[in-house]
């Protein structure tokens, strides 16, 4: 059995109902009647890990040009680098997918873990604030 996601991220959700909902796939809510799915914390994570990125790239490499961190920054955001990430977290194992998503691999597809660490991050985001998301 996968540990609590709280334990992976090492972050307590003072509304729990967040990580719930950033690990909720819009077919999972649709089939469920809830309709709170990661949607829009996926768009709000998306630009909280923009701006963490910039950030920390504006940090580490000062001498760095607008072009170069442009590059770092599209790779570090790209989906590729979001699923291996969300693939070291086991996100796959948290997400609440509806039946057809379920049968047909959606806890290993790429774009629903990439989507989902977005999500997270929001949720984070609306939790703590900047930091626990970065």
């Amino acid at each position: 059995m996968a540990a609590p996601l709280e334990e992976i991220i090492r972050y307590r959700f003072k509304d729990p109902l967040l990580l719930k909902q950033a690990m909720t796939h819009k077919s999972f809510a649709s089939e469920s009647g809830t309709g709170d799915c990661n949607e829009r914390l996926e768009f709000l994570g998306d630009s909280v890990l923009a701006a963490v990125v910039a950030h920390q790239l504006f940090e580490d490499y000062p001498d760095e040009s607008e072009g170069s961190l442009s590059k770092k920054k599209s790779f570090l955001v790209s989906r590729p680098s979001l699923t291996g990430w969300a693939e070291e977290l086991g996100l796959g194992n948290h997400l609440y997918l509806g039946g057809g998503e379920e049968t047909t691999g959606g806890r290993t597809r790429q774009s629903l873990l990439a989507n989902a660490l977005e999500a997270l991050i929001g949720a984070l985001y609306l939790d703590g604030g900047f930091d626990p998301a970065a």
